[in-house]
C-alpha cells in the first residue's frame, strides 16, 4: 500500500474531510467511485469515495461509510492508501516519493550525504530532505544536482553546487537553542 494523502480534518457536518493530498494525481485518486483504505489497529478498512469537491487544491470527501461529524472527527491525521499496483507508469525521470526515501543520498566524488527521510513541495519544485550527519540537509530534486537516481539500488548521486551541503544545519549542530 502507498499514500496518496492524509486526512486533516472533518469539515461541515455529514461527515465530510478535508483531505491534505500526498499525490501528483489528485483528480485520479480523489474521485466518487475509488476506495481508499486506513488502517485501524490491525485491521486495514476499505473507504468509498460517494463525493469529492476541490477547493484550494485540497479535496473535500464524502465517504459512504462515513455519515456524522464524530465519524469524519475520528478520521483526522488518519493516512489514505492506496494498493501498490493501482499506480499508474511514471513518464522516465519521474519518481514516486516512497521510491526515493529510504535512499543513500552521495556525492559524484563518493562521500556520503545522508539518507532520503523525506520528499517536500509541489507543482514541479520539489526537494529531498536528507538526514545528514549535521542535520538536514534540502537538495533541489532537479537534473542539475541529483545527476543520478536509482531507486531499485536505493541510490541517489549528487552534483551540489558550493554551500549546499552546509545549509540547513539543526540548531544542535549550530550550537544555540
Amino acid at each position: 500500500m502507498v499514500s496518496v494523502g492524509r486526512v486533516a480534518r472533518a469539515h461541515g457536518n455529514r461527515g465530510c474531510v478535508i483531505i491534505n493530498p500526498d499525490t501528483d494525481f489528485p483528480d485520479e485518486r480523489f474521485c466518487a467511485g475509488n476506495t481508499l483504505y486506513v488502517r485501524r489497529g490491525n485491521d486495514v478498512a476499505g473507504l468509498s469515495i460517494s463525493d469529492v469537491r476541490f477547493h484550494r487544491g485540497r479535496p473535500i470527501v464524502a465517504f459512504e461509510e462515513v455519515s456524522t461529524m464524530d465519524d469524519a472527527e475520528a478520521l483526522a491525521s488518519v493516512d489514505l492508501r492506496v494498493p501498490a499496483g493501482t499506480r499508474g507508469a511514471l513518464p522516465e525521470g519521474s519518481y514516486y516519493h516512497h521510491e526515493l526515501i529510504g535512499c543513500e543520498v552521495e556525492t559524484v566524488d563518493g562521500a556520503t550525504v545522508g539518507v532520503v527521510r523525506a520528499v517536500e513541495g509541489d507543482d514541479g519544485a520539489h526537494r529531498l530532505i536528507v538526514d545528514g550527519q549535521a542535520g538536514d540537509i534540502h537538495v533541489p530534486l532537479v537534473t542539475a544536482i541529483c545527476v543520478r537516481i536509482d531507486p531499485a539500488d536505493r541510490v541517489i548521486t549528487i552534483d551540489p553546487p558550493d554551500g549546499l551541503l552546509a545549509l540547513n544545519p539543526t540548531r544542535a549542530a549550530r550550537g544555540s537553542d
